[in-house]
C-alpha cells in the first residue's frame, strides 16, 4: 500500500540546513522571521517558551522536540526569568558554530539544537498546507539522534553531503509527523492518516492516481456512507475528497513533467485524466498555465 506521508516529505524534497547549538541563561528573546524556511528545535536542557504565529505560548522541557513547517513570526524565550517586554536578544557567537543567549556570566541554563531548512519543491507551499502547521513531541529520543546527525552531516564536508542530508531530513520530518500525539490540531493530512476510516480512503488514492475514483467510492473503502465520508474528509483532512485527490495528482504532475517523464498524454493517464487535452485544460485551470509552457518554465528555472 501507499505512504501517503513519506511521498509528500519526498515531493517537498527538504535541503540546504542550518543547524546550530544555541546556549542560553538569564533573560532572553529572540525571534525568527525567515518564514520560507523550515524551523526545527530539540531541547536538551532547560525550559524555553515558544511562541508560533498566533498560536498560544508552549513551555517546553528539555527532551522535547518541535517542528514549524511554516509560520509568519516564531518567538523563543526564557521561562526562568521570563525577559522583560520589548527585550530582544542578540545572539553572539561561541565556540564550534554554538550560539549564546543572555547572559554570559556563568553555564547555561539552556541547550537547545536549532536548524532551519528549505523545501526544494516548487509545489512547497501547496505540499505544507496539507500538513500540521505545527508539531510538538515530547520525550522521543530518535528525534534527538536524527537531530544530532543532521547537525553533524550539515557541518562536514563529506563525499555525497547533500544527499545524505536530503535523506535525513526526510527521516527526521517524517519521524517528527508520526510521533506526534496531537490528536485536536488543526486539518491535515496527519490528522486524516490517524484516522482509520479515512487512512484507508488517502491510502487508495495515493496507491491509485490513474483510478477514476469518485466520492462514492472512496467512502465504500472507508466504510462510510458517502455523506459522512465527505464531512469526516473535510473537516479533518482540511479539504474535500476530489479537491485533496486533485491537489496531489496535480502536485504528482509536476514532478512528471519536470523530470520529462512521459508525453503529456502519458503524464495525464499517470494522474487519472482520460486525455491528454482534458489534463491540459485541467492543469492550467490549476497552475495558471498549460504543461508545455509549465516544462519550459521549470528548465529555465533549473538552469538559471
Amino acid at each position: 500500500m501507499a505512504d501517503p506521508l513519506s511521498e509528500m516529505i519526498s515531493l517537498l524534497r527538504p535541503q540546504a540546513p542550518y543547524s546550530k547549538l544555541v546556549e542560553a541563561a538569564g533573560a532572553w528573546r529572540v525571534r525568527r522571521t525567515e518564514v520560507e524556511q523550515v524551523y526545527y528545535c530539540m531541547l536538551l536542557a532547560g525550559r524555553a517558551c515558544l511562541e508560533a504565529g498566533a498560536k498560544a505560548p508552549i513551555e517546553l522541557r528539555a527532551g522535547d522536540f518541535v517542528l514549524v513547517p511554516a509560520a509568519s513570526v516564531i518567538t523563543m524565550s526564557s521561562l526562568d526569568p521570563p525577559p522583560p517586554d520589548g527585550l530582544q536578544t542578540q545572539p553572539l557567537p561561541g565556540v564550534d558554530g554554538s550560539v549564546r543567549l543572555g547572559s554570559l556570566q556563568g553555564p547555561a541554563e539552556v541547550q537547545m539544537l536549532v536548524g532551519y531548512c528549505r523545501f526544494g519543491s516548487p509545489d512547497a507551499d501547496l505540499l505544507v498546507s496539507l500538513l500540521p502547521d505545527l508539531v510538538v513531541v515530547r520525550g522521543e529520543s530518535r528525534l534527538a539522534d536524527l537531530t544530532r546527525l543532521v547537525r553533524g552531516e550539515a557541518r562536514a564536508d563529506r563525499p555525497a553531503r547533500d544527499v545524505v542530508l536530503e535523506h535525513l531530513l526526510q527521516v527526521l520530518l517524517i519521524e517528527a509527523q508520526r510521533s506526534t500525539s496531537e490528536a485536536d490540531g488543526a486539518a491535515s493530512l496527519l490528522r486524516g492518516l490517524a484516522d482509520p476510516r479515512l487512512a484507508a480512503a488517502l491510502r487508495c488514492m495515493h496507491a491509485a492516481p490513474d483510478r477514476s475514483w469518485g466520492v462514492a467510492e472512496l467512502a465504500r473503502e472507508a466504510g462510510l456512507s458517502r455523506s459522512a465520508f465527505f464531512t469526516r474528509f473535510s473537516r479533518i483532512v482540511g479539504l474535500p475528497p476530489m479537491e485533496y485527490l486533485k491537489t496531489w495528482r496535480m502536485a504528482l504532475a509536476k514532478k512528471y513533467l519536470r523530470e520529462g517523464q512521459g508525453t503529456v498524454a502519458e503524464i495525464a493517464a499517470r494522474v487519472g485524466y482520460g486525455s491528454g487535452s482534458a489534463f491540459s485544460v485541467a492543469f492550467t485551470k490549476q497552475v495558471g498555465r498549460p504543461p508545455a509552457h509549465f516544462v519550459r518554465d521549470s528548465r529555465q528555472y533549473a538552469t538559471s
